[in-house]
C-alpha cells in the first residue's frame, strides 16, 4: 500500500519552490501567496482528499493559469501521478507549453530536477509531453479527440472551457470526453478554468452554479461586516476622482488601498457541496489591476467601443457572463425609428459597406453607413432582378451600384470601403468570379457557417478554380450581435438609424425581413446550443443576411472609427489592415 502524499498545502509548497520565470512574469521572482490572499483557498482546496472538482469563473490578470501551475508543481514533487491538461485548441497547448510552463520548470528546481528539458535526447519529453518519476503530464487540444481519449489520468485540468469546440470533431463534448479519462482513479481531481462568456451558454458558468458559489469578500473597514467587491458598488465620479467602493452594509465608502488591505475571506452560498468547489474571481481583488484602470476601460468601451468592447469588459474585467436580451425583435419598433436625414449622408456617418445576398432570380444589396461605436445608419436597400447564374446583367447593375458615391450633409463624399457577397448559393462560382476581379476594391466572397464556436470573421482563404478570397462567417454570432444593436433604444454607439422614404427600400416588408429570425436555445446530448429560426415558413429573411454581412464588411476592414471622426472620412480609412496575399489588404 503507497503512502499517503505529506501534508503540504499548494500554497505552502508554492511559498517555498516556486519561481516566477522573468520570461513572463511582470514581477519575477519567489512566489508570494500573500500578494493575493484570495489565491490560497483556491489552491490549498485541491489538496483535499474529499474534493473531486473545482471550477473557477475568472476575470483576467487574476492569476488563474498560475494558479494551475503551483496545482501541477505540488503533484509533481508531492504526490506525482497522470495528469492531462486541456486547452481550446492544440496550437494553444503548445503555446502555453512553450511560453509559460516551460520557463516555470526551468525557474523552479524542485521541477527542473524531476521534468528534463524536452530538447534532451534522454529526457523523453517533447513539448505536449512531460515525464517525472511516478507520472506524467500531457497538454491536448480540446480539437483533437483521439488524444483527449488516448490514456486514463487522475488530475483533469481544463483551461479556457468557454473556449472549446461544442464537439471534438464528431465525437462529441471535448469536455465529457476528457473526463471519462480520470474514471478508474477513486482519488480523482477535475480542476475547470476560465473567463465566462455568455448568459445560459457560458459552460464554466454552469459549473459554477452546480458547486458550492463562493465569492471573495473583504470586512468592512467601519461596519465589520464582510462585503462582497461588485462593480455597481464601485462610485466613480470622474476620470480626475479616485474610485471607491461602498459597503452594502454600512454605506461608508473607502479608497481601494484601504479595502484591498482589508481581511478577506471566501463565502460560499452552497457550502454543503464540499466535493465541488466552485468560486467567481472578480478582477476587483486583482492586485495586478487598479481600479482606476477598469473604470478608464468601462468608460472607453461605454462611449466608443459599444456592445462587443461592453461584452469583453464584463467578462474579462468582471468574471460575469454577458445578457444578450431577448430573443426577438418587433418589425413594427424598428419601422417607428425611420427618421428623416435631410440634404445627403447624416455628418455621422464615418465609412460605408454593402452586404449582398445571392438568391435564384435577383441579388439584394444594403448600404450601411458606420459612425464611432458602430453606430449604424441605413443608406439604401436595392433588388435587382436577374438570374445571376445565366444573366451578366444582373452583376452589371450591382458593379455599377458599387462605385457610386454618397455625399454627405457637409459635402463630402463617400464611396463603398467594402463589400460582402454572399457565395453559398447555387451561383458560387459565379460569385468567386464577380469578387475575385474587384477584389482590389475590397469586394470579398463570404459563406456562412452555424454553430457555437465559430469567430464572427474567419480567416480568409482562397477558393475555387478562381483562387477568390473567401471570408467564412460566424452567422449566429453575427447575428445575435445585430439583434442586441436593434434593441439599443438610445442613439450613440451601437444605435441603428434608417431614413424615411419610399425610394430608399426601407419600408414594412425590408423590417419583417429584418426581424424574420428568432433565437431559440434547445438541448442536445452535447449540451446546450443556440439556433436561429424563422419566425414562420413564409418568412423572408434576405434583409437580415444583407445586414449581416454589411456588419461583416465593417469587421473586416476593421476601421478606427474614433481616429477616423477626428481626422476626417473617406477611402483611405485609418485602420489596422489585414493582409490576404500579395498585393491584397483589407
Amino acid at each position: 500500500m503507497t503512502n499517503p502524499p505529506p501534508k503540504l498545502t499548494v500554497s505552502e509548497w508554492a511559498d517555498s519552490n516556486r519561481q516566477l520565470s522573468s520570461e513572463y512574469a511582470s514581477e519575477p521572482g519567489r512566489w508570494k501567496t500573500s500578494r493575493a490572499p484570495f489565491q490560497r483557498e483556491l489552491m490549498d482546496c485541491t489538496a483535499d482528499p474529499g474534493l473531486r472538482r473545482v471550477s473557477v469563473m475568472a476575470a483576467a490578470q487574476v492569476g488563474k493559469t498560475e494558479l494551475e501551475m503551483n496545482v501541477f508543481g505540488r503533484f509533481v514533487t508531492v504526490d506525482p501521478c497522470p495528469m492531462l491538461w486541456t486547452w481550446p485548441t492544440e496550437d494553444l497547448a503548445e503555446a502555453f507549453s512553450k511560453e509559460r510552463l516551460a520557463p516555470t520548470i526551468q525557474s523552479t528546481p524542485v521541477l527542473r530536477d524531476r521534468v528534463r528539458e524536452a530538447k534532451s535526447r534522454t529526457s523523453g519529453n517533447t513539448i505536449l509531453n512531460k515525464k517525472f518519476p511516478g507520472g506524467y503530464l500531457a497538454l491536448v487540444g480540446a480539437n483533437a479527440p483521439k488524444k483527449l481519449a488516448s490514456r486514463p489520468v487522475r488530475v483533469l485540468l481544463m483551461d479556457e472551457i468557454d473556449g472549446y469546440p461544442a464537439s471534438a470533431g464528431t465525437e462529441g463534448d471535448p469536455r465529457k470526453i476528457a473526463e471519462k479519462r480520470v474514471s478508474t482513479f477513486w482519488n480523482s481531481l477535475i480542476i475547470q478554468v476560465s473567463t465566462p462568456t455568455i448568459k445560459d451558454l457560458s459552460p464554466i458558468e454552469s459549473e459554477y452554479e452546480k458547486g458550492s458559489m463562493e465569492r471573495w469578500h473583504w470586512k468592512c473597514p467601519g461596519c465589520g461586516e464582510y462585503v462582497e467587491p461588485k462593480w455597481d458598488l464601485l462610485i466613480f465620479r470622474n476620470r480626475e476622482t479616485d474610485p471607491v467602493l461602498r459597503c452594502a452594509r454600512c454605506g461608508k465608502e473607502y479608497g481601494e488601498t484601504v479595502w484591498k488591505s482589508a481581511p478577506g475571506k471566501w463565502i460560499a452560498l452552497h457550502p454543503e457541496k464540499r466535493r465541488h468547489r466552485s468560486f467567481h474571481l472578480t478582477g476587483l481583488v486583482s492586485p495586478w489591476v487598479t481600479w482606476v484602470e477598469l473604470v478608464e476601460e468601462f468608460l472607453e468601451a461605454k462611449e466608443s467601443g459599444g456592445i462587443q468592447a461592453m461584452q469583453v469588459f464584463y467578462n474579462t474585467r468582471l468574471a460575469l457572463t454577458w445578457d444578450e436580451g431577448g430573443s426577438t425583435v418587433e418589425s413594427s419598433m424598428l419601422e417607428r425609428r425611420r427618421g428623416v436625414y435631410g440634404e445627403g449622408l447624416p455628418l455621422g456617418v464615418l465609412v460605408l459597406t454593402v452586404g449582398v445576398d445571392v438568391q435564384d432570380d435577383r441579388l439584394e444589396a444594403e448600404v450601411v453607413g458606420w459612425g464611432v461605436g458602430f453606430e449604424s445608419w441605413g443608406i439604401e436597400y436595392k433588388v435587382f432582378m436577374g438570374d445571376p447564374a445565366k444573366d451578366l446583367h444582373v452583376w452589371t447593375q450591382l458593379d455599377e451600384f458599387l462605385k457610386k458615391a454618397w455625399a454627405r450633409a457637409d459635402g463630402v463624399k463617400l464611396g463603398i470601403s467594402c463589400t460582402c457577397v454572399d457565395s453559398g448559393g447555387h451561383c458560387t462560382s459565379q460569385v468567386y468570379r464577380f469578387t475575385k476581379l474587384r477584389q482590389q476594391r475590397r469586394i470579398f466572397a463570404i459563406k456562412g457557417r452555424g454553430g457555437p464556436g465559430v469567430p464572427q470573421i474567419g480567416k480568409p482563404t482562397r477558393a475555387g478554380r478562381e483562387k477568390a478570397v473567401l471570408f467564412t462567417l460566424g452567422v449566429d454570432a453575427l447575428k445575435t450581435l445585430l439583434y442586441a444593436r436593434l434593441r439599443v433604444e438610445d442613439e450613440g454607439p451601437d444605435y441603428c438609424h434608417w431614413p424615411r422614404g419610399g425610394e430608399t427600400g426601407y419600408d414594412g416588408t425590408y423590417f419583417d425581413g429584418l426581424t424574420s429570425e428568432r433565437k431559440v436555445i434547445k438541448m442536445s446530448p452535447k449540451g446546450r446550443k443556440v439556433e436561429w429560426v424563422k419566425k414562420s415558413q413564409k418568412a423572408r429573411n434576405e434583409p437580415l443576411d444583407c445586414r449581416v454581412y454589411a456588419t461583416a464588411a465593417i469587421g473586416i476592414l476593421n476601421p478606427d472609427l474614433k481616429r477616423l471622426a477626428e481626422t476626417g472620412p473617406g477611402r483611405g480609412a485609418p485602420r489596422k489592415r489585414r493582409v490576404l496575399s500579395k498585393g491584397v489588404s483589407a
